[in-house]
Parts: structure tokens; sequence; C-alpha cells
């Protein structure tokens, strides 16, 4: 018996693993960043928290929008009225409403609750991701959030909280699970830059309103020195490169698989405090991180058998002409 090997199959294959590689690096790498960007997030907590935002965003707008224009001329994409309420979703729901519902979940209960409850998205994008799509959730993802979910409550510990603590909290989580869920859609007809400096513009209106309201005219003043450095980096590194990262990935991943990265936030806050403080994580901390790390090695070796939402609208299936990305 003779075998014929399809050389494009083969390329095709070939391209497909490696995309996919470089989308768990994508996606790891923004979950990273924005993890450790804790430590530098400490150094603006005397600065006007929405004020600090808005000025974040508006930011990392300025720097997305020179590429993005650029690309823009030469595959400009037609938006129709659902894509222009969704990107209006990702900006409130997902940069704004996080914002000011972890300001206020902050304000009346501890970090370390807040942290464990807005760590619940990996499940809810598994469960979520699923949903949209109109099928049952993956048991073998959903079993893989549900270890990191619980590897990172180790990880952060545990605190007080009111109900309107824990209220505030929830908020949050939709937010964070709105970020991606409601912006996988747009991704084929945007691509990754164009959507990120689509909802960092939208968001900062919303969060300069948002900063009036809680903060009144006290909403923004000039940075200090230190507070406008800690302030840059969180508007390139964090944002616009995070954002960009993140994107690319969920393009490929799709939004339940990439969901899963999300546990790798509060390990690299771990590791950043630790190293700045020069200690080592407790052993109940240590145990998390395995337990992280076990749901991420359940959840990533997962063979997906559903194409992502991104990919399948790229695909020129049934006469449909792809989208600019």
């Amino acid at each position: 018996m003779t075998t014929t090997l399809d050389a494009p199959a083969l390329v095709t294959a070939a391209g497909r693993r490696t995309g996919h590689g470089t989308a768990l690096v994508l996606g790891a790498a923004a979950c990273l960043v924005v993890g450790s960007s804790v430590a530098v997030s400490d150094r603006i907590t005397g600065y006007p928290v929405l004020g600090g935002q808005a000025l974040r965003y508006a930011a990392a707008a300025l720097l997305l929008a020179v590429p993005a224009i650029l690309r823009q001329r030469r595959a400009p994409a037609r938006l129709t009225g659902r894509d222009i309420a969704r990107l209006i979703g990702v900006a409130a729901a997902g940069l704004a409403g996080f914002n000011l519902c972890l300001l206020e979940a902050l304000r009346r209960a501890d970090p370390a609750v807040v942290g464990v409850v807005v760590g619940c998205t990996p499940l809810l994008l598994a469960l979520g991701g699923a949903a949209v799509a109109g099928r049952r959730p993956a048991l073998r993802l959903v079993l893989a959030a549900l270890l990191v979910v619980g590897g990172a409550a180790l990880v952060q510990g545990a605190g007080h909280a009111t109900a309107a603590g824990l209220a505030w909290s929830a908020g949050a989580l939709l937010g964070e699970a709105g970020f991606s869920l409601l912006a996988a859609p747009l991704l084929p007809r945007l691509g990754p830059l164009r959507l990120s400096a689509a909802v960092c513009a939208l968001a900062v209106p919303m969060l300069v309103a948002g900063g009036l309201a809680v903060d009144g005219t006290d909403w923004v003043r000039a940075p200090s020195t230190g507070e406008a450095v800690a302030l840059t980096y969180l508007a390139t590194a964090v944002t616009a490169g995070a954002f960009l990262a993140w994107y690319a990935g969920l393009a490929i991943l799709g939004v339940e698989r990439a969901g899963i990265l999300v546990g790798l936030m509060p390990i690299a806050t771990l590791a950043t405090a630790a190293a700045a403080d020069a200690r080592l994580p407790d052993p109940v901390q240590l145990a998390g991180v395995v337990v992280v790390a076990t749901g991420l090695a359940l959840g990533l070796g997962a063979r997906s058998r559903t194409v992502p939402p991104a990919t399948r609208d790229r695909r020129p299936a049934r006469g449909r002409a792809c989208a600019p990305g």
C-alpha cells in the first residue's frame, strides 16, 4: 500500500500548530503583564482612580490610533449596528464598568476577596463561551477552569467583605468576562489592533463621566513624576501591549480556552510581590500555584473540537467574503 502526502494539507496543519503556539504565548504574556502590574499600580494609589484610568486609556488610544488608521485606509471595516453596540459594550462593561465596580468593591471588601471573585473569570468564560456559541460546555475545559479558580483562590487568600462588596465584586467579574465575550465576534472584522484602539477611545468619556460623579472636580490632577511614569507604563505595556496580545491570542484560541490563561494573573502578582519583598510565598500559596498549573495543563492540552469564532468567520465557506482583519 502506498500513501500519498498532501503537501498543502501538511503546510496548513503546521501553520495551525504554529499559530496555536503563538496564540498561547501571546495570551500568556498578556496575563503575566497584567498580573505583574499590581506593583506599578501601587504607585498611583493616591491618584484619583477613574481619572487615572481615563488618562491611561486616552494615552493607549492615541498610541494605537496611527497604525489603526493606516490599516483602516488599506482595508476599511464596515461595521453594522450590532458591531457598534458590541464595541460600546466592551468599553462600557470591560473597561469603564470593570474599573468602577473594582473601585467600589475595594471600598467594601478586602483585596483578597475581590481577587477571588474576579478570579472566577476562567469558569465564567468556559461556560459563557459555549453558551454564546449555542453548544454545551466542554467538560475538560470546565474542570480545568475549576482547578484554575480554586488554585487562584489559594494564592490570593481570604478576607472580609460586606454584601455590597461581594455585589460590586460580582460586577467586576462580569465586566472582566465581557471584555472577551463581547469582543470575540468583532475580531474577524476589526482585528486586534483596531479593536483595541476603538474600545480604549470609547472608554475615555465613560471614565471621565464616572470620575466626575465619584470624585467631582478632583477627578483628575497633574501627576507627580512617579505617578506619570506608572501611568505611562500602564498605558503602553499593560493596556496597548497587553490588549493587542490578548485579542490576538483570543482570535485563535477562542474564548473558552483563552480564559484558562487568566489563571496566570494571580501567579504573576504573587511572583512580583515575592521578588519585591525578597521572600518566598507561604506553603498554601505554593500549593495554589501547583493547582493552577494543573488546571492550565488540563485545559490548554485539550484539543478543541470547535473552531474559535474568529477563525470560523475568516473561512470563506458558503460563498461569504472574508472580512478584513
